[in-house]
């Protein structure tokens, strides 16, 4: 969930502000882009050095650098507005009085009240400062305002005591992170299967029927709907190309008859599928068990046709369920499309050609057209496919009621 996500690390004057090195690691492990602020208390625990080589961005604390003789200034509001998400950790008793009051007397404040994405804080501090009932009400004040708390763990604390007040583990702060944001994702109790890739049909045992199918666009579609919050199968076909995310279910297949198999089993309980996979539409008869030798200036290869997948799961479909195949067409290529979408039953039909400049296998960019099942058309320009894939998926989420 955090993939690809901006985060702005406030640290503040905490003696668990050491902490904060691993929450960094923690952050960009998940994928993340990292900046820290700290405040001017938090320099007396932490060095900027440390951060800065960890986040492998400036570490900032002041609004104005006085050895910049330019007169450069970092603006609170530019930062507040980069970050997707801000998470203050540690918290201390001081900083959440500041910002329950809206005290702004340092630059992370500044960004704290400019900033318009979800802010999340993990306070710390000792047993009785944790239990007062002033810190108490700081922190119902910053929830009624639309922050994010992740409570203290009890345990041994700076003074001595054992009890509340402990900062949360940094795994466990940025695991709380992920799995909020992944409930307030657009998919999130959602199923989604995805196919991808090409099917290669033995045969004989080193030589096989296949096509050209880097299976990126459907990876990327898997990864797409991961970061939706998603609980994602992907049936891939073989290839060099793997998701980038670990939540993903990745069944490996080969041939069309695998797919078709692992397909029919996922699809009944999927609310959503996507049939990117560039099946072969024929495997030979009878594979030769051993390697086929030169016998003359021709091989004949009796061939029988592969199941239609996009069709099979079509006439299954429920009308909850969405279901979304692509159609790579040369010529007549929006009337083919359109009469692939009714005739297997699905709800979107995302055409590509391969003569197009940047377009079709092995390329790292696509341009697409969807047609909807009320025929609508929607071109959608030649981008990089995992950016075309996040719009493929808000098409397709915009189109059914979750």
């Amino acid at each position: 969930m955090l993939s690809g996500k901006k985060v702005l690390l406030g640290v503040t004057g905490s003696i668990a502000a050491y902490k904060a090195t691993y929450i960094v690691r923690h952050l960009i492990k998940a994928g993340a882009e990292v900046k820290v602020i700290l405040t001017p208390a938090a320099r007396d625990f932490v060095t900027p050095l440390t951060l800065s080589t960890l986040s492998k961005n400036p570490v900032l604390w002041e609004y104005f650098d006085p050895k910049d003789e330019e007169g450069k200034w970092n603006n609170h509001v530019d930062l507040g507005l980069w970050a997707d998400l801000i998470l203050i950790a540690p918290a201390t008793s001081n900083t959440l009085s500041k910002m329950a009051a809206g005290t702004c007397d340092n630059l992370l404040m500044g960004v704290y009240m400019s900033a318009k994405c979800p802010v999340y804080f993990a306070p710390a501090m000792d047993l009785d400062m944790y239990r007062h009932p002033s810190t108490h009400g700081n922190i119902a004040k910053l929830q009624s305002y639309g922050n994010i708390f992740i409570p203290s763990e009890s345990g041994e604390l700076a003074s001595g005591l054992v009890g509340e007040g402990r900062m949360a583990e940094p795994e466990n702060i940025v695991d709380f992170v992920q799995d909020h944001l992944k409930k307030q994702a657009r998919l999130y109790g959602k199923k989604v299967l995805v196919n991808a890739g090409p099917t290669h049909e033995p045969i004989d045992p080193v030589r096989f029927i296949g096509n050209h199918s880097s299976g990126k666009m459907g990876v990327a579609l898997a990864e797409a709907a991961c970061d939706e919050g998603a609980e994602v199968t992907l049936a891939l076909g073989p290839g060099s190309v793997r998701p980038g995310r670990e939540e993903i279910n990745v069944i490996d297949i080969t041939t069309a008859l695998e797919m078709n198999e692992v397909c029919e089993n996922e699809f009944p309980s999927s609310d959503i599928a996507i049939l990117a996979a560039a099946i072969a539409d024929y495997r030979p008869l009878d594979p030769a068990g051993e390697k086929i030798k030169k016998s003359g200036n021709k091989l004949v290869l009796e061939l029988v046709e592969n199941p239609d997948i996009l069709a099979g799961l079509g006439q299954k479909k429920s009308e909850k369920q969405f279901l979304a195949g692509f159609a790579l067409e040369t010529n007549n290529a929006v009337e083919n499309a359109r009469k692939k979408l009714n005739k297997k039953n699905c709800d979107l039909i995302v055409l590509n050609s391969p003569s197009d400049k940047g377009t079709g296998f092995g390329y790292d960019t696509n341009e697409v057209i969807l047609i909807s099942r009320n025929e609508s058309e929607r071109k959608l320009s030649l981008k990089n496919k995992k950016e075309l894939a996040k719009e493929i998926l808000d098409h397709i989420i915009s189109s059914i009621s979750l």
